[in-house]
């Protein structure tokens, strides 16, 4: 997803200097393009070799340093850079910038970098709340630059509270936040829902079915890597949800309903990938079903229909798509939920086709609207969500 982008990490004076190591490795695994620049301080952190030896560049210091590849050194990297992250980022080094010093290397090349900026805060606690400090981080991000925000723990000092240098997952994920996509959701509001429902059956037995979420979860991520605002609205599943995206977990199918009633309003496109158990225990006469369970008969309802509830509420410029699970008859049963449920579009799949279905890193699937189909060859679930993501756009 980084594969052919340029990101120049600062690394300051900071105990936390040595994440930054893990940071860069993360980021050459993704086929990065990673350059390093220090001040002199963090260099008494981490010795420049370690960075040299895992991104194949010279770790830049000195201002004056002729040994370089580079005509102009910080303009150069400035104007190759997609984008630059100072981590740790310390509280001199962000004063600097706040207040337009340039009187090293990394401060040159921030100075001159036009790329998304983002400054990652580590520090003694006391020092964070420095109402200077505090002043010097608003002024950057009213000039552009995102603030990641410390977490909260233990300090090197020995203070506890908000300080820390956040882990290099977080680190990485807004620098794919950033540059791994075009923005061309952005201004967007998408709900997407995912993952298994629970019916109670007593305090102790549910109804539920084979649903993962993985695939509402890589429309979620990709949406929100491409601007979108994203809610997810989640049954319980054993992955953890996209970063930057707004979870809202649910149990049952009336919690996942209420859910998406609650934000279905504001949203701009709605997709219900969830695999919402049909059905759920009750003693209502109309129309049971019953369930056997050895000896015990459980009567049963049908739960609240998500799609027709927003097919009768929406508004006109809002899309709306379902995904349709079958065993036979694929399409013919997909056309006529489609139908039925007046939605814009459907994703249809067949549990018995190989590499299709719950559980899987991959899908095989077929966009049907009233006017089309489009069969889709196996591909991960990452890419059906960008493929899909990218159909929805060209139907809007």
């Amino acid at each position: 997803m980084l594969e052919g982008k340029t990101v120049v990490l600062g690394v300051t004076g900071s105990i936390a200097a040595y994440k930054m190591a893990n940071v860069a490795s993360m980021l050459v695994k993704k086929h990065c393009d990673v350059h390093v620049i220090m001040t002199k301080n963090a260099t008494n952190f981490i010795h420049p070799i370690a960075f040299e030896t895992l991104t194949n560049h010279k770790c830049l210091v000195d201002t004056f340093d002729r040994n370089f590849q580079f005509h102009v050194a910080h303009v150069s990297l400035a104007q190759q850079a997609d984008c630059m992250l100072i981590a740790p980022a310390s509280a001199n080094v962000i004063g600097k910038i706040a207040n337009g010093i340039a009187d090293d290397m990394l401060t040159t090349t921030i100075m001159a970098c036009e790329a998304p900026k983002l400054i990652a805060p580590a520090m003694n606690t006391h020092m964070f709340y420095n109402p200077i400090v505090q002043d010097n981080l608003k002024k950057l991000e009213r000039f552009g630059y995102e603030v990641i925000r410390p977490a909260a723990g233990r300090l090197a000092c020995g203070d506890t509270g908000d300080g820390k240098l956040p882990s290099e997952q977080v680190l990485v994920d807004y620098i794919e936040k950033a540059i791994a996509r075009e923005k061309d959701l952005q201004g967007k509001k998408l709900l997407v829902t995912a993952g298994p429902t629970q019916e109670a059956i007593d305090p102790v037995r549910y109804i539920t079915n084979h649903s993962t979420g993985k695939m509402g979860y890589a429309i979620a991520r990709a949406a929100m890597l491409r601007g979108a605002d994203v809610t997810l609205v989640t049954g319980q599943t054993s992955i953890d949800p996209p970063p930057f995206v707004k979870v809202i977990p649910v149990i049952s199918a009336q919690d996942m309903f209420e859910a998406v009633k609650q934000n279905f309003e504001t949203q701009d496109i709605v997709i219900k990938s969830a695999a919402v158990a049909d059905y759920r225990p009750s003693n209502v006469s109309d129309e049971k079903i019953k369930k056997k369970d050895g000896d015990m008969s459980i009567p049963m309802e049908r739960t609240t229909d998500i799609l027709q509830y927003l097919a009768g509420h929406r508004r006109d410029e809002q899309f709306i798509c379902g995904f349709s699970m079958e065993t036979q008859n694929m399409l013919e049963n997909s056309r006529k939920k489609l139908d039925k449920k007046k939605l814009d579009m459907i994703v249809a799949n067949n549990l018995k086709v190989e590499g299709a279905g719950f559980g899987t890193d991959t899908n095989v699937v077929t966009f049907i609207t009233k006017e089309e189909e489009k069969t889709l060859e196996i591909m991960t679930k990452q890419e059906v969500a960008d493929e899909l993501l990218d159909f929805i756009q060209s139907k809007m």
